[in-house]
């Protein structure tokens, strides 16, 4: 069993997912803070200053100057801008995999329509062509 396991687990698929989860990981932190740090701010200020991440409904109880104060009373509340930065978040992962995707595709029909190079006529061949073009000069 652990031999099948080995097999298994030293595949390239699956050395070539994990790289993908890893990069997916570390490529996910840079989207978060792309959205948090500078699209958020952009979009408060062309919305008249409405910062998403307070953007919520409490549902029961009083009202709260900030998502953070209701959470912290453990109040119950819709999280919409949370919801709206995740949107945005998935939108920006989702087109930048759809460019690095469509630039793969793009590389792949390049090398598929480059036309090889024919195979050097045998040597017998190229003799006779030469004899040929100089009879021909003649």
């Amino acid at each position: 069993m652990f031999k099948e396991f080995k097999e298994f687990a030293m595949r390239g698929n699956v050395v070539d997912m994990a790289v993908g989860i890893v990069i997916g990981a570390a490529f996910t932190s840079i989207v978060k803070s792309l959205v948090a740090d500078i699209m958020m701010p952009i979009v408060g200020l062309v919305t008249g200053g409405v910062d998403f991440t307070n953007v919520f409904v409490t549902l029961k109880g009083e009202t709260f100057p900030t998502l953070k104060a209701a959470q912290d009373a453990g109040a119950v509340t819709l999280n919409l801008g949370l919801f709206i930065n995740a949107v945005i978040s998935f939108v920006i992962v989702a087109f930048a995999l759809f460019l690095l995707i469509k630039g793969m595709n793009n590389m792949k029909r390049q090398e598929e329509e480059a036309p090889e190079e024919a195979p050097a006529p045998p040597r017998d061949i190229q003799l006779l062509e030469e004899i040929r073009d100089a009879l021909v000069k003649r």
